[in-house]
């Protein structure tokens, strides 16, 4: 017995099973089935955004900006304006980073609002990738910033003689940062659908348009919390002690 399939992970594995396993096979692994609903789904995003923004680009005008280029503006705006407001002075070098996650999430949670599609946030393994490629960008940018023995010496704290204390607790503190990025995303995303979809499977009159309201918003609110909290361990992480 099959766990059930959306529909386009069905067409994956019943048309692109040998390449599934050849990436599988990578790893030691095999599979009558080896596509999942969130790594299909993942792909479908990945996408989307290209589509999107190849449109977008062709679009683009100074003089006269259409109502698709005024949305990516703003996301624009806010992205930048919150890189400069958490990171500071050389937070530009960041932004593109900032952007890409922030994107990418949004994307993600939002696509479970579409019949037919689920939200690849509300599966453990997105939300655990997420967060590690955030967990190896922060200290690559920090050891660029300060070098290896100035970003090390962070974890000593500032008081050489507390070093036996704080370098247990800053370890520990930095690997606890992806478990509660991954946590804090997918316990939302996952209750969020789950909601969604018991309401809807309820009544189909006014009622799931209200829970569907809330599904975009929280899908909004964790895209950002999840670009915000990135934005600030970049930040601590490429500080320059005085």
């Amino acid at each position: 017995m099959h766990e059930p399939e959306l529909w386009l992970t069905k067409i994956f594995n019943d048309h692109l099973a040998s390449l599934g396993n050849s990436v599988l096979g990578l790893v030691g692994l095999h599979s009558e089935r080896p596509w999942a609903d969130y790594i299909v789904m993942q792909i479908l995003v990945a996408a989307i955004i290209v589509l999107v923004f190849a449109l977008l680009r062709p679009r683009l005008s100074a003089s006269k900006p259409g109502k698709f280029q005024h949305i990516f503006e703003l996301i624009y705006d806010f992205v930048q304006g919150q890189t400069k407001e958490q990171v500071g002075h050389g937070g530009h070098h960041y932004f593109a980073y900032f952007g890409t996650i922030f994107i990418f999430v949004l994307f993600m949670n939002l696509i479970g609002v579409i019949p037919g599609f689920e939200s690849p946030t509300m599966s453990a393994p997105v939300p655990l990738g997420c967060a590690l490629a955030t967990f190896c960008y922060y200290n690559f940018v920090g050891v660029q910033a300060n070098g290896i023995l100035k970003y090390l010496a962070h974890f000593a704290g500032p008081i050489w003689w507390m070093a036996p204390l704080m370098i247990p607790i800053e370890i520990v503190s930095h690997l606890a940062r992806p478990l509660s990025l991954t946590l804090r995303l997918y316990a939302n995303m996952y209750a969020g659908e789950q909601v969604t979809m018991t309401f809807l499977g309820l009544t189909y009159f006014l009622v799931p348009a209200v829970f569907m309201g809330l599904h975009v918003f929280v899908s909004l609110l964790q895209a950002y919390i999840f670009m915000l909290l990135t934005m600030l361990y970049v930040a601590g992480a490429t500080a320059h002690d005085h």
